[in-house]
């Protein structure tokens, strides 16, 4: 790795500090938050932001990762004049959807709220437009200041949250919360980062279809792998308030919202370090091995005793910490344990594709994630039975996917 060890940590140490903020507050303020809402609120709330997130992925075309990669200033410029319109046109698009299907009786659409149909679009575009600001943060080593922004966006969404709920919004408080929360930390990481002023036009020029030309691997092959990916990670949730009501829903929400949080917290700061040095290893040495290496020793060890914590004392955490309303939602947990162990330490080696080129590959891995989420949570049985064989399936399907990134950070796969 031609980064020394501790440049590595140091980096990582600064990504981790506005990471801690950003993660801690959500989870401090969590036992507060639970005692008011109830568990179908929080599904609702749920099912809300899965649909922005997924929304998210489509408004960037995933050309935000090209960031990393175009380190001219120009390049960049024009990387936030797309991300931004075609994040304007996919929010107004949703919305238009959304409010069509509404009235067409989707039954999903119907169970949601006004508010939170006529947000979506809204809140994609704030997540797309900082998701951008940050890869132009990592692409300019500004760690520091990213993460700032990070710690300032989570205290406005909590903050905001809170005194909604204590205003006795209901629901409905989460999601504007959320929303105030978007707002504030991509005003902060403008202030502080200054990215390269976007003024999209209502056509796409030369320069910038030049650029979609250019990244298409981009927009080709990542952008549908990880809409599929966001979509995997949304699909039991939906399914299993389909199949066994928003209560179930609910639990199942703050069970993914508590064990995502060492992946958002601790992975995705090594994450942000590893983009760079993965990088910078394939344009100097032709492959990105040792730094490969090096992040997954470091990924296991961060990730085990957490990942321990949980599958040996979930229930008892849950009922303690979020009220015994919530304990079904720790036995959840103790299920899925493995599985998120394993998600630690995939998640941020799967830049290793973009790298390398091998983008159609990921596609192809995330086609059968689909299908077996899909054949999991339709098949009849329990809501344990379900979420057993969703760990199972999709704890395989990891090793696989590691494999394949160790391949890849080699150079060694066969060209995509």
């Amino acid at each position: 790795m031609s980064v020394a060890a501790p440049a590595f940590w140091r980096h990582v140490a600064t990504v981790l500090t506005g990471s801690l903020g950003a993660q801690a507050l959500p989870l401090l303020a969590a036992p507060l938050i639970t005692r008011l809402c109830t568990p179908a609120e929080m599904g609702a709330f749920g099912v809300w932001f899965g649909l922005v997130a997924v929304t998210a992925i489509g408004a960037t075309l995933r050309l935000e990762t090209a960031m990393i990669l175009d380190h001219d200033a120009p390049a960049q410029k024009t990387c936030f004049e797309v991300v931004f319109y075609s994040a304007t046109a996919v929010a107004l698009l949703v919305t238009a959807c959304t409010l069509l299907g509404r009235l067409a009786g989707v039954a999903l659409l119907q169970q949601m709220s006004w508010l939170g149909l006529l947000t979506i679009g809204v809140g994609a575009w704030l997540t797309a437009a900082m998701q951008t600001t940050l890869a132009y943060a990592t692409s300019r080593n500004a760690f520091g200041k990213a993460a700032k922004a990070k710690v300032w966006a989570a205290a406005t969404i909590v903050l905001a949250q809170l005194a909604m709920l204590f205003s006795s919004l209901g629901g409905a408080a989460l999601l504007a919360g959320h929303l105030v929360g978007l707002a504030g930390g991509l005003l902060a990481a403008r202030v502080l980062l200054v990215p390269p002023r976007a003024a999209p036009g209502l056509v796409l020029n030369q320069v910038q279809r030049a650029y979609l030309v250019r990244h298409q691997k981009f927009w080709r092959f990542a952008l549908p792998s990880n809409l599929l990916n966001g979509l995997c990670g949304q699909l039991p949730l939906l399914l299993i308030g389909a199949r066994h009501g928003v209560l179930a829903a609910g639990l199942f929400a703050l069970t993914q919202r508590v064990l995502a949080a060492p992946i958002s917290l601790l992975a995705a700061s090594v994450l942000e370090v590893f983009k760079r040095q993965s990088v910078h290893d394939f344009e100097t040495l032709g492959n990105c091995k040792a730094a490969y290496q090096y992040t997954f020793k470091a990924l296991f060890l961060l990730g085990l005793a957490p990942s321990l914590v949980l599958l040996l004392f979930s229930p008892a955490l849950f009922a303690t910490v979020f009220g015994p309303a919530w304990r079904e939602a720790g036995e959840l947990a103790q299920i899925l344990a493995p599985l998120y162990f394993l998600n630690f330490i995939a998640s941020p080696l799967s830049y290793v594709f973009f790298v390398a080129g091998k983008q159609k590959i990921e596609l192809l891995w995330q086609c059968a994630l689909f299908a077996m989420t899909l054949a999991v949570f339709v098949a009849p049985g329990t809501l344990r039975q379900s979420v057993g064989h969703y760990a199972l399936g999709y704890s395989l399907l990891y090793l696989v996917y590691l494999r394949m990134s160790w391949q890849c950070s080699q150079n060694k796969m066969a060209p995509a």
